[in-house]
């Protein structure tokens, strides 16, 4: 719906909210529908415009517009208001958003100054139907003029008529308070006191006020929340679909390495560590935690048997340590020389990763605790033998 000052009068025809284009003086719109798909919608705004200047349709008017707010107009428990104030030049509008019934509950909407209309023009009220269907209701349009408080004493001065007229009005409420005054004699019986309790809002009264304020002030709220988080969701499309567009460019302009020739250290601009790939990181992760607590588990056993066994032969001292056999050295020759190919194999696992290309930052596991694990798993075994021959060269003595 539109409001419009001109200098002169619209067609009924137009395609400017209902009107004609190239108007000359001023249109305020209520903009219901989103034309321009930015989420900015109900929208209040004026445009001037000097009869040679076409409405820009495309952008809702928004490259063209004076001033403007954000205001929701449309389906209200009360009917909306509207408040235009033009004065030395500066344009106003408060607003009323129809939440209450109270007629002062106005707030400003806009302000523009350097504001200069047609002094003689025409007032007008018009809408349009796009794609959004809405009906439009004008229950009231009132206009008024400013009094201008610098006019001299003559101006203000009554005429004869105007005093005649005043002294007959004065004459009329006169005599009707005389015939109040002797119906209230005729008739004491009807005369009823003020009901002092209709001055006061009762406690259901207050509650519901308040409780309709209180939902007034959750609506705005969620109101605000959801443009918000319109605009948030916007600005993330937007940002997918142009990384989506660079990584697509980026992708299709590099050209294959050719043959024996190895990928530069820092990859390609479109590489990206997959989804699956994290989650298999991560679970690789959680089972060498797992296996870890299970080894440091198997040590300390390994421990207190140990401790046991040096009690009991500090107990003995007749008993005697066997020195250890044959097939134990070559158990630990072998595991030397495992460990050591192990140490040559990640080195050279080591120096062809740096070569291909820096790993994506992602927590795992690196070589060292690898090897740090290893270890720990020899030195068990390890252990673990030496128990074994001294239980069975402990058996040996007592048998």
């Amino acid at each position: 719906m539109a409001f419009w000052y001109t200098q002169n009068k619209g067609s009924y025809d137009g395609d400017v909210f209902g009107s004609s284009d190239r108007w000359n003086g001023l249109g305020i719109f209520f903009d219901s529908f989103d034309n321009d798909n930015k989420h900015n919608n109900p929208y209040i705004y004026a445009v001037l415009n000097d009869g040679t200047k076409l409405f820009d349709h495309h952008n809702d008017g928004t490259t063209q517009q004076l001033a403007g707010c954000l205001r929701d107009f449309r389906n209200k428990p009360f009917p909306t208001r509207a408040k235009v104030n033009y004065h030395n030049n500066i344009l106003t509008l408060m607003f009323h958003n129809g939440m209450s019934n109270n007629e002062q509950d106005f707030e400003l909407c806009f302000r523009a100054e350097n504001v200069v209309l047609p002094k003689n023009g025409y007032f007008g009220l018009s809408a349009a139907t796009g794609g959004l269907a809405d009906d439009h209701d004008v229950i009231h349009f009132l206009t008024s003029s400013y009094a201008d408080p610098l006019a001299t004493a003559s101006d203000q001065m009554l005429t004869e008529d105007q005093q005649k007229l005043q002294q007959e009005y004065l004459e009329y409420q006169r005599k009707l308070e005389q015939q109040k005054e002797e119906y209230r004699k005729e008739h004491p019986g009807e005369q009823k006191e003020p009901d002092l309790e209709d001055w006061f809002e009762s406690d259901s009264q207050r509650e519901l006020r308040q409780i309709f304020q209180g939902q007034n002030q959750i609506f705005e709220i969620i109101k605000e929340l959801n443009r918000k988080l319109d605009e948030v969701v916007g600005k993330q499309e937007r940002t997918m679909s142009l990384i989506t567009q660079q990584t697509g460019a980026v992708g299709s302009n590099i050209p294959p390495p050719p043959p024996g020739q190895q990928i530069p250290s820092g990859g390609y601009a479109g590489d990206s560590i997959r989804r699956h790939e994290v989650d298999a990181i991560f679970n690789n992760q959680n089972q060498v935690q797992t296996a870890v607590g299970e080894i440091r588990q198997f040590i300390l056993e390994v421990k207190q048997r140990v401790d046991t066994v040096i009690n009991n032969q500090a107990r003995a001292p007749t008993a005697q340590v066997q020195p250890v056999g044959y097939d134990t050295q070559s158990l630990v020759s072998e595991m030397r020389d495992g460990l050591n190919s192990l140490k040559v194999g990640m080195s050279q696992v080591a120096s062809q990763v740096g070569q291909r290309g820096s790993c994506p930052t992602v927590s795992c596991v690196s070589v060292t605790s690898v090897l740090i694990i290893v270890a720990v798993q020899l030195l068990v075994i390890l252990g673990y033998n030496i128990y074994r021959d001294n239980k069975e060269s402990h058996a040996k003595k007592f048998y």
